[in-house]
């Protein structure tokens, strides 16, 4: 398995861990529901790790909130 970066994956959350847990859970759980994976990995990967490398490779973003900075 590849090393990703948090720093990789903060960006796409806009700088919040707590976005970045939010968002790679949510999609975790629907991978794991049985939504198609939006990138090209080993069936033996975890949802979670799938979710992982979805938002590094840009497949995956967080929505920014009205209002926020």
């Amino acid at each position: 398995m590849e090393y990703i970066a948090l720093e990789k994956l903060l960006d796409k959350s806009y700088g919040s861990v707590y976005k970045l847990v939010v968002l790679a859970s949510r999609r975790a759980l629907e991978i794991a529901e049985g939504q198609p994976k939006l990138v090209n990995v080993d069936a033996s990967l975890k949802p979670s790790t799938v979710a992982l490398l979805e938002i590094a490779a840009d497949k995956v973003r967080a929505q920014k909130v009205k209002g926020e900075k």
